[in-house]
């Protein structure tokens, strides 16, 4: 079954692309205690397309599966900022911002999931 797999490849894939494409809206939504925004998020960005690329490939998907993992809870801060801050909301109401918080945990689990039966 590797529908997961290419679904979490396109989602990582254009998330990585827009980190170089619109990079000011990513940097609003980092944490200010974070150094280096605009580094951090070509960083991310990057991570991002290798980490979507190594999915499809059938020798290095288990890599691409624990770098999203990894990135997925490293992303877990944003979502807590963008709760507490009101600039970095996005003037997204409170129940979305709460909501993708819950779906960041339920892609974490959906991810080491899929690391543990390959």
């Amino acid at each position: 079954m590797l529908w997961p797999h290419y679904l979490i490849s396109i989602i990582f894939f254009t998330s990585g692309i827009f980190h170089f494409v619109k990079p000011k809206a990513f940097m609003r939504i980092m944490p200010l205690y974070l150094p280096f925004h605009r580094f951090l998020v070509y960083l991310s960005g990057g991570i991002e397309i290798i980490a979507a690329i190594l999915l499809l490939l059938a020798a290095t998907r288990s890599i691409g599966l624990w770098l999203v993992l990894i990135l997925l809870i490293l992303f877990i801060p944003v979502h807590i900022y963008m709760i507490q801050n009101k600039k970095a909301s996005l003037n997204l109401p409170g129940y979305v911002l709460w909501s993708r918080l819950a779906l960041q945990f339920l892609c974490i689990y959906w991810v080491y999931y899929l690391i543990k039966h390959p």
